[in-house]
């Protein structure tokens, strides 16, 4: 069965979609089968793949519906064994939709059950900022949680409310949930990010990654031409470091019983 793996922190602006593309993209180039699944409104990550959500009559919203399955909705991106199932801003009414029906939190996990086995290696979900019944389908799908994090005084805060989600979530529907933290958007000259990534590595370290993402502006500019990291600017410090996570996740996930 693939490794299913959610992308979430109800805080936005951390880099979530950033990970979520960038990380699928080196998944592949190592040999996975990569499926990004977009299940945030406003379609940032279908966007950055260089669809036009606007224009898109089959999303994932069908496929949580159960109108269709996920694999018919998906879509090739341009790096090779790296797919798409995407979204537009239909997903803020499927919210409310999912809400009022029976099971409304198996919805993406059926439909991921449903692919059965040989589609693909690993799974990636792009979560809306906020917690709903689309973070909560994510949530119960995912054999692993990513919490990207900023190295700022508000990071603390934002981390224990997920960590509470994430026990919640264990008790209610996913009970083999686990979670670790990245480190993103890391600033080496901010003396305040220095002390609070200590801190991190201190309080942490079991759940941490070893790798960090730095700042880097290729990887903010890597959307607007509709590529991820890996083809835009392969050679920069943000694609080396995204490889370096594709590898430390691809180790950790050997070393699981």
């Amino acid at each position: 069965m693939a490794t299913t793996i959610a992308i979430s922190n109800q805080k936005g602006g951390v880099a979530k979609t950033t990970t979520c593309l960038s990380l699928g993209a080196c998944l592949a180039e190592i040999g996975q089968s990569v499926l990004l699944i977009d299940l945030d409104p406003q379609a940032n990550l279908t966007l950055s793949l260089g669809l036009r959500p606007e224009e898109l009559r089959r999303t994932v919203g069908e496929a949580l519906l159960g109108n269709t399955s996920l694999v018919s909705v998906s879509r090739e991106s341009p790096v090779f064994d790296l797919d798409i199932v995407p979204a537009n801003q239909e997903l803020v009414v499927l919210d409310k939709i999912l809400y009022g029906r029976k099971g409304y939190e198996f919805h993406l996990k059926n439909g991921l059950d449903a692919m059965g086995e040989g589609f693909y290696d690993v799974v990636l979900i792009d979560c809306p900022p906020s917690f709903g019944t689309l973070t909560l389908n994510a949530l119960t799908a995912a054999d692993l949680l990513i919490i990207p994090i900023q190295c700022e005084y508000y990071a603390a805060h934002s981390l224990r409310q997920i960590v509470e989600l994430v026990k919640l979530v264990r008790e209610k529907t996913n009970p083999r949930l686990i979670y670790r933290v990245l480190v993103t958007m890391y600033d080496r000259r901010n003396k305040i990010c220095q002390v609070i990534l200590e801190q991190m590595q201190r309080g942490l370290s079991r759940v941490l990654f070893k790798t960090i993402i730095e700042v880097d502006t290729k990887l903010r500019e890597s959307p607007a031409f509709g590529q991820p990291i890996t083809l835009y600017a392969p050679k920069t410090r943000g694609a080396q470091q995204y490889r370096a996570l594709a590898e430390e996740l691809m180790n950790h996930e050997r070393q699981r019983p």
